[in-house]
């Protein structure tokens, strides 16, 4: 079986939608994951190692490696190969780990 069924190049995608990374709008294929989609605008590392700060950038593209973790709308961890692009997302570089909530303090409010 041909695997050139699976795959369709970005250029295939119909239209762009617009979404904010790091404080900047970009422009982004649409119909892709969010990491595909930020690589194929030129963003070359999506966070920084919470131990030594060295850039990281998607390499799996499946959702076993954990390079590819951004901040979406204020979430912390998310793995952008896992997300669909969607219009208006604000997406961040994670620098780090993320902030943990002690426990109990969720249930505070």
């Amino acid at each position: 079986m041909s695997a050139d069924r699976l795959f369709r190049p970005l250029a295939a995608a119909q239209h762009n939608v617009l979404i904010e990374f790091d404080g900047q709008p970009l422009s982004v294929p649409a119909h892709v994951s969010l990491a595909a989609a930020l690589l194929a605008s030129g963003v070359r590392h999506t966070r920084e190692s919470a131990i030594s700060g060295r850039p990281a950038a998607p390499y799996c593209m499946m959702g076993v490696c954990f390079e590819c973790l951004v901040q979406v709308d204020d979430q912390a961890s998310v793995q952008s190969c896992l997300v669909p692009v969607r219009a208006g997302m604000r997406v961040r570089r994670q620098c780090g780990a993320a902030a943990l909530m002690p426990i109990g303090e969720a249930n505070d409010e």
